[in-house]
C-alpha cells in the first residue's frame, strides 16, 4: 500500500509502518474474536492519536465496544432512513476545508423537527459523515471543526436529550471515534440550551471544553476569527457556496455512499476497505461545482 493510500508524507511513513505491526499485534490480542485488521481501517485510529499506539489501541477498543453497546445507533447508517431530516438542509459538510486543512460541518438545529425525528436519528447523521470523512487522508491528519446553529431550539429539542443519549454522543465526541475534534462552534444559542449543554459538558475531556466556542446571536462577527471569508456559506458571513446548495451537495454524497454505510454498520468490527477508484467524488471537483453554481 502507498503512503498517499496510508495518509502522511514519505517522512511519516516508518512510524506509520512501525505502528501499524504494534498496533494489530495488541489489537487482536486484545480482541480474541477478530482474526484481522486492515492497513486502511488501523491508520485511521493512528492519524487520530498521532501515530501513539496505546492511545490509539485505546481509541480502538472504544470504538468496537461503542458499536457493540449502542446497535440502536451503530446500525442506523442509512441515509435514505432520514432522507426527509438531510431535505430540510439540516446538514452539510462544506466543499472547501479551514486554513489548517480541517473538514468543516454545519449542523442546522432548527430544520429538525423533534415530532418528526428522534434524537439517535438525527445523532445518526452526524455518525455516517464521520464515518465516511474518517476515511480521507487530510481529515485524518488534520481532523474536523463543527459548527452548530441553534437558532430554533425548543422545549421539544431539549426534551429528547436525556442523560443516557448524552453520555453516548459525548463519548463518541471525546474518545470512542477516529477523528480529530479541532473545535466545536455554538452560533444563535438560546438561553434555555444551556441546561443541556451543562448536561453534556461533564463527559467531554477538558481538551474538547477548551475547543467549545459560544458566538451567540452575533456570531458572524466572531467566526471570522476562527474561518475565512472563503470557507463559510453567505448565511454564515462567508464568501462561499450558499448553505442550501452545500447541504444538498452532501446529501447527495450520504446517498451515493448507503451500501458502504450498511456495509460498516453491519460488519463485526466496521472494517471495511474502500478502493481509490471506488472513492466518492473529489474534494476538489465538488468544490468547483458548488462554486459554479
Amino acid at each position: 500500500m502507498s503512503g498517499s493510500e496510508l495518509g502522511g508524507g514519505p517522512e511519516d511513513l516508518e512510524p506509520l509502518g512501525r505502528g501499524l505491526v504494534d498496533l494489530r499485534r495488541r489489537a487482536l490480542q486484545e480482541l480474541a474474536s477478530v482474526r484481522i485488521f486492515s492497513d486502511q481501517f488501523l491508520t485511521k485510529f493512528l492519524w487520530a492519536r498521532d501515530l501513539d499506539v496505546e492511545l490509539s489501541l485505546k481509541l480502538l477498543l472504544n470504538y468496537q465496544r461503542w458499536r457493540r453497546e449502542s446497535p440502536e445507533i451503530s446500525r442506523c447508517l442509512s441515509p435514505s432512513s432520514v432522507l426527509g431530516l438531510l431535505n430540510t438542509t439540516y446538514h452539510a459538510v462544506l466543499p472547501q476545508r479551514d486554513h489548517s486543512g480541517s473538514r468543516v460541518l454545519i449542523y442546522r438545529i432548527g430544520q429538525w423537527d423533534p415530532k418528526d425525528w428522534l434524537a439517535f436519528q438525527v445523532f445518526s447523521v452526524s455518525l455516517m459523515t464521520s464515518e465516511i470523512i474518517s476515511m480521507e487522508t487530510e481529515t485524518q491528519t488534520q481532523g474536523l471543526k463543527a459548527i452548530f446553529d441553534l437558532q430554533g431550539w425548543s422545549l421539544g429539542h431539549a426534551l429528547q436529550v436525556n442523560p443516557s443519549l448524552a453520555r453516548k454522543i459525548s463519548s463518541v465526541l471525546s474518545d470512542s471515534f477516529p477523528l480529530k475534534v479541532r473545535g466545536i462552534h455554538l452560533v444563535n444559542e438560546p438561553m434555555f440550551f444551556r441546561p443541556v449543554f451543562a448536561m453534556i459538558r461533564p463527559f467531554l475531556p477538558d481538551k474538547i471544553r477548551k475547543r467549545i466556542h459560544m458566538h451567540g446571536a452575533d456570531f458572524q462577527d466572531t467566526l471570522s476569527d476562527f474561518f475565512s471569508p472563503s470557507v463559510l456559506p453567505p448565511e454564515y458571513g462567508g464568501e462561499g457556496p450558499g448553505i442550501e446548495g452545500v447541504c444538498q451537495a452532501w446529501t447527495n454524497q450520504l446517498l451515493q455512499s448507503e451500501k458502504l454505510l450498511q456495509q460498516i454498520a453491519t460488519h463485526p468490527t466496521g472494517d471495511i476497505t474502500i478502493p481509490p477508484e471506488d472513492c466518492w467524488i473529489s474534494e476538489t471537483v465538488e468544490a468547483e461545482q458548488l462554486l459554479e453554481g
